[in-house]
């Protein structure tokens, strides 16, 4: 398994989207295949951890590129769900673990968790995105059962963190009943499986498959923190706080009845930096046009499913305006 492209700083100054871009599809495909051929990964720990670098050195080359990638992901087709599913957990994961401050060891356990945690289930987790139809009692045993198949298999591959054991081990356990307790109060264990289910559920509400669609990005954290987006939840809190009301890569209306995909986040939650993609008549303007929301109209009216959008984005402009963006914005968005 060959490492991805380069860092951005690497790739020269003209097209740094194309290298992000590229990185991206290079770890995506490497970890689809320590996923779907787990015990024919030659050192597959070594592999894990490099794929965990990778994804480190994205998201300190541009947060809010790798959110809109990661959202974009989330709200496909369903096609490669497992990997997609794997890559948005341990993102978003990775993220939480710098916000709220966890100790090395126990953030490099939780990353690695989220890009394993459904490995007992990586093809099935596929084919289910897939089809729109009940499922089956055999197949319903296997999903029962992936936690503890997927700790088997990666025993198996060689893992012998215990943590990252216990958290994939542990991942669809029941939750917590005292939600209200400090992170920091918890066990390590306890600790890694409440932010792992957390991502895990919030990731399984945005992301579309063939039975359902897909939620808003702003359903899916009032849905995971309560209507009124209050929540004692110390975990929850901080996913708002980190990606905010409308992260990158979510679709939006705006007050002028624009459609308009965001691109990265604001001054605050609800004051994001996008680009125009449908005109109010629904049809595509010929070029987007960008808009700092906190710097007057339009403002966000509200955030919209995916499937609420007849026409899909062009990353390379997307990334590529999101990073013009970046050089104008006056003040740096904020986790």
């Amino acid at each position: 398994m060959s490492p991805p492209t380069g860092p951005l700083a690497d790739s020269g100054p003209a097209n740094p989207y194309e290298a992000l871009l590229a990185q991206w599809s290079d770890m995506q495909a490497a970890l689809g295949f320590l996923l779907h051929k787990p015990l024919l990964s030659a050192d597959f720990t070594a592999k894990v951890r490099q794929c965990d670098q990778w994804l480190q050195d994205l998201v300190a080359q541009d947060i809010d590129a790798t959110l809109y990638l990661i959202f974009q992901l989330a709200s496909g087709n369903g096609t490669g769900y497992s990997v997609s599913h794997a890559l948005v957990c341990a993102a978003l994961c990775h993220m939480l673990a710098q916000e709220l401050g966890l100790p090395r060891r126990e953030r490099d356990s939780l990353v690695r968790a989220a890009f394993t945690m459904n490995i007992g289930m990586t093809r099935l987790q596929d084919e289910l995105a897939e089809r729109a139809d009940p499922i089956s009692a055999q197949q319903q045993n296997a999903v029962d059962q992936h936690a503890r198949h997927g700790t088997e298999l990666l025993e198996q591959a060689g893992v012998d963190d215990a943590l990252w054991l216990a958290s994939v081990a542990q991942h669809h356990a029941a939750p917590r009943h005292h939600a209200r307790e400090p992170l920091r109060s918890l066990q390590p264990q306890e600790r890694l499986t409440h932010i792992l289910a957390t991502v895990d559920r919030y990731a399984a509400f945005i992301s579309p498959r063939r039975s359902r669609a897909g939620r808003s990005a702003t359903e899916s954290i009032r849905t995971l923190l309560g209507k009124n987006v209050s929540s004692n939840d110390e975990v929850g809190f901080m996913l708002l706080r980190t990606i905010g009301l409308y992260p990158p890569g979510t679709f939006v209306k705006l007050d002028n009845g624009d459609t308009a995909i965001v691109l990265r986040r604001g001054e605050s939650s609800h004051f994001p930096v996008v680009a125009s993609l449908l005109d109010t008549r629904g049809e595509a303007h010929p070029e987007p046009a960008l808009h700092f929301t906190s710097q007057g109209k339009p403002h966000v009216a509200g955030a919209l499913p995916s499937s609420a959008v007849s026409m899909g984005a062009n990353h390379h402009t997307m990334v590529r305006m999101g990073l013009i963006a970046a050089s104008r914005q006056p003040v740096p968005a904020h986790a």
